[in-house]
């Protein structure tokens, strides 16, 4: 959907899932925890190997692109 399903009138964009919905604070926060102060970093997340299994355990963890592509495999 174009707007998020939490967040009424607010657009769902990659940005918005990764660091804003507050939906996710609880796996944003373990993220966090696993990979410190580059987690808000978008290219970190999508090209650094260190962050691979982390990021996709986070989009895991959220659910929300389960009903799409079920659960992302771990490297």
């Amino acid at each position: 959907t174009p707007h998020c399903p939490i967040c009424q009138n607010t657009e769902e964009t990659i940005h918005h899932f990764l660091f804003d919905c507050p939906q996710y604070d609880h796996e944003r926060f373990i993220l966090h925890q696993k990979i410190g102060r580059k987690s808000t970093s978008l290219p970190f997340l999508l090209t650094d190997p260190a962050a691979t299994e982390h990021f996709l355990r986070y989009v895991n963890s959220t659910g929300r692109l389960k009903p799409t592509f079920g659960d992302v495999t771990l490297p």
